[in-house]
């Protein structure tokens, strides 16, 4: 098999995961799928971590730790939630823009120089996201007050931090990911965001009941172990070895439009005229931003997985 047909079809896995997620919810509370999921991939990572295992140094095992907070309980946390509440097809719409926020952060952060192009591309993604984010005032007006606009702000706003937990993720294991292997990474980073999980799954437990589990529960059960987590992992890391990050990251943009492949006879969810303005500012931010190679190097240091 080709780098290219395994980049493929792992992000088509992971274009799925936000629609097929939404429907899961459906039959199992958030946090205990996301336990279930990351507490079972954790052991099928294990068996392949152990064989590739070296000692860790105090500093590695720190960013295993950091990454597994932002990476699996915030990043998962803020995404499992907000799909209750908002449409699963603005997650990665939103998450299109995590580049933009990294460069944001190098000139912010780490003080580096900007650069005219990357901002201009900037300022198109940032009124894109705007536009989607805001997309319930503007449809249903600013004075309606209703719940389930209220509902929709607070799942983009959630989405949002869910992006921001990708890109702080992707920073963390970029420092570690030459020296150690990355089954044991994710090994441990899934076992310990799974054990983060157990608080906020026992109080879901006094309402809910396993014997409660439907088709859709089960659906996002074996989805999130076998494809989302096992196979687009091992896909991902099979095309890094045999092509560029660089072209990788162009399979990126791939995901929006399954997201919507999928959700509109999964849930019915249909793009409305506020998410393709939405969606073309962003891609064309996105656009102008990529000629520029110093958001290239930028680009090709996260990724924002399902």
């Amino acid at each position: 098999m080709s780098g290219i047909l395994a980049i493929i079809i792992a992000e088509i896995i992971w274009g799925s995961a936000p629609p097929i997620f939404k429907y899961s919810l459906q039959g199992v509370p958030p946090f205990t799928l996301a336990f279930i999921r990351f507490f079972t991939a954790s052991f099928i990572f294990m068996p392949f971590a152990y064989m590739r295992w070296k000692r860790l140094t105090t500093i590695q095992l720190v960013y295993i730790l950091l990454g597994s907070l932002v990476g699996v309980v915030i990043n998962v946390s803020a995404f499992f939630v907000g799909l209750e509440l908002a449409p699963s097809i603005n997650v990665h719409m939103i998450s299109a823009a995590g580049p933009l926020v990294l460069y944001a952060l190098s000139i912010f952060v780490l003080h580096e120089k900007p650069h005219a192009q990357v901002f201009r591309g900037m300022i198109f993604a940032f009124v894109g996201v705007l536009v989607i984010f805001l997309a319930p005032l503007f449809r249903d007006g600013f004075s309606t007050g209703s719940g389930s606009v209220r509902s929709v702000l607070i799942g983009n706003f959630l989405f949002m931090i869910a992006m921001v937990g990708g890109v702080f993720y992707a920073v963390i294991n970029k420092k570690i990911i030459k020296t150690v292997d990355s089954t044991v990474i994710m090994s441990l980073q899934f076992f310990v965001g799974s054990v983060a999980f157990i608080p906020m799954m026992v109080r879901e437990l006094k309402d809910w009941s396993f014997a409660s589990l439907n088709n859709a529960g089960w659906v996002g059960i074996i989805y999130g172990i076998f494809f989302s987590s096992a196979l687009a992992y091992f896909l991902l890391n099979y095309a890094l070895k045999r092509i560029s990050a660089q072209q990788i990251g162009v399979f990126e943009y791939m995901k929006p439009v399954i997201a919507v492949l999928v959700a509109i006879p999964l849930l019915s969810e249909f793009p409305d005229v506020y998410f393709i303005i939405g969606s073309v500012l962003i891609f064309v931010g996105v656009y102008i931003s990529e000629r520029h190679p110093h958001f290239q190097r930028i680009h090709t240091k996260i990724g924002v997985r399902g």
